[in-house]
């Protein structure tokens, strides 16, 4: 079985998770809508693709066999606008189903990283930033990832200029059960995340910026073999943008979003299925 064959199959699987494990045929007969878990496992291989929307459906109407993975024939795959109001109108609770699940399915440490990047919205055309006061070029995404698995547990996406240690914070309190301890740089150096990440059982490895000789002190009490494996969030982020790409396509902040978070569960899957 191929690597593509392999990501369907799971992709399918995790899809009708997502959507509530509802039976129902991908496109039913006589017309009717296409079902929702049919929409996620195209959405999925579109970002496996790396493709825009009719590119993608251009390459799968090639591929009987992945499509027979999903319930489709060649002639049942929807327009490329059918695509993108599928993804307009699920909500972004579906889109991270896949991904906690994944996470739950890898064999992951009590050690987790924490890093950000930033990825390109793109350019777009004068006229329709004009039209839209469409201004924000850039768009800053916070991945939690396990350090021994490489898997991305959770995700933070904002076009806002928050502070690291408050998107530090809300990435931590959503995966306290999970994790044992939490490595990050010193953009999240803050008592206050450190205190809250203790009273929830979790030893934070931060360093401190190093203004006073304390700062040095706590700094060499760090566990550095712990505090080394921060660098491995840093080649999540590095793999997603070398395979998936540097920028996402959608225009509405939310869908950039739902895509940031789709990036990474298909990123999780294809980890998953070379194990």
């Amino acid at each position: 079985m191929s690597n593509i064959s392999r990501f369907t199959s799971k992709a399918v699987s995790l899809a009708k998770n997502a959507v509530g494990g509802r039976v129902e045929a991908a496109a039913p007969e006589g017309g009717g809508s296409f079902a929702d878990y049919a929409a996620v496992s195209l959405h999925c291989l579109r970002i496996y693709l790396a493709k825009p929307y009719h590119e993608a459906l251009d390459l799968l109407s090639e591929m009987p066999q992945i499509l027979a993975e999903i319930g489709l024939e060649a002639g049942d795959l929807p327009h490329h606008s059918t695509l993108v109001k599928a993804f307009d109108r699920l909500e972004m609770k579906i889109w991270r189903v896949p991904l906690r699940l994944l996470a739950q399915l890898h064999d992951t440490a009590d050690h987790a990283a924490m890093d950000t990047t930033i990825f390109d919205r793109e350019t777009a055309s004068k006229h329709y930033c004009r039209r839209t006061n469409y201004r924000v070029q850039t768009l800053k995404a916070t991945a939690l990832g396990d350090t021994k698995t490489q898997a991305v547990l959770d995700v933070h996406c904002t076009t806002e200029k928050r502070h690291d240690t408050q998107i530090g914070w809300q990435l931590a309190r959503r995966n306290t059960g999970e994790i044992a301890s939490l490595a990050a740089d010193k953009g999240y150096d803050c008592m206050r995340l450190r205190d809250k990440s203790r009273e929830e059982g979790v030893r934070p490895l931060i360093k401190y910026r190093e203004f006073r000789p304390i700062d040095c002190a706590h700094n060499a009490r760090i566990d550095g073999s712990l505090y080394g494996q921060k660098a491995l969030s840093e080649t999540v982020f590095s793999t997603i943008k070398r395979t998936l790409g540097q920028s996402v396509r959608a225009r509405a902040w939310y869908r950039e979003f739902r895509e940031i978070v789709l990036m990474c569960a298909v990123y999780n899957i294809k980890r998953g299925v070379k194990q």
